[in-house]
């Protein structure tokens, strides 16, 4: 490998960054947005999703969201390092760097799907799909990408959404945790 084709801080460090800015504007949006508009979609699109979904999306509650956030940082940072840790090889980060990716497609697909604004459609088309293509052409370069097959693509949004379900679980589990020993 190259010197100039090093893979830097910036290339594996950077989707810790990249997801931390996409995610304060989903933080800050959440709450207000799915109090005002999961009400609509529910009646727009009845039997679209269970009725707990709907539930349960109408009533997130910021500080939930936020813990959620929190725990995500950590699989986001632990994939991050361990990027950085061996030169974007590892395949935990390469995987992840695919799922933040793809997320961020498929917050632009719910905003088209509702027709307006969602949380983290903005940062999606100028930060997530931007630095994922960025990041993934800077790898490329250095030698060290793996080939990615429609296979590998599922697994890093598969990857990304139990992640996801993960930290929502811990972040309430924690929320609770924080209320009984007050």
């Amino acid at each position: 490998m190259k010197e100039s084709n090093k893979v830097t801080a910036s290339v594996t460090l950077g989707l810790l960054a990249a997801w931390a800015l996409h995610d304060i504007e989903e933080v800050a949006a959440m709450g207000r947005w799915s109090r005002e508009h999961v009400p609509v979609l529910r009646e727009r699109r009845p039997g679209l999703l269970p009725d707990r979904v709907w539930d349960r999306l109408g009533s997130v509650d910021g500080r939930e969201f936020a813990a959620a956030v929190g725990m995500m940082a950590l699989v986001v940072g632990a994939a991050a390092v361990d990027g950085h840790r061996t030169g974007g090889r590892s395949g935990f980060y390469q995987a992840s760097l695919t799922g933040f990716g793809l997320h961020g497609l498929v917050h632009m697909g719910q905003a088209a799907a509702v027709r307006g604004y969602t949380p983290g459609v903005v940062t999606s088309p100028l930060v997530v799909v931007p630095f994922s293509l960025w990041a993934r052409g800077r790898l490329r370069r250095a030698g060290v990408l793996r080939p990615t097959r429609p296979r590998d693509a599922l697994q890093g949004l598969a990857l990304a959404g139990a992640a996801a379900a993960g930290a929502n679980i811990a972040g309430r589990m924690l929320l609770r945790r924080l209320r009984c020993t007050r």
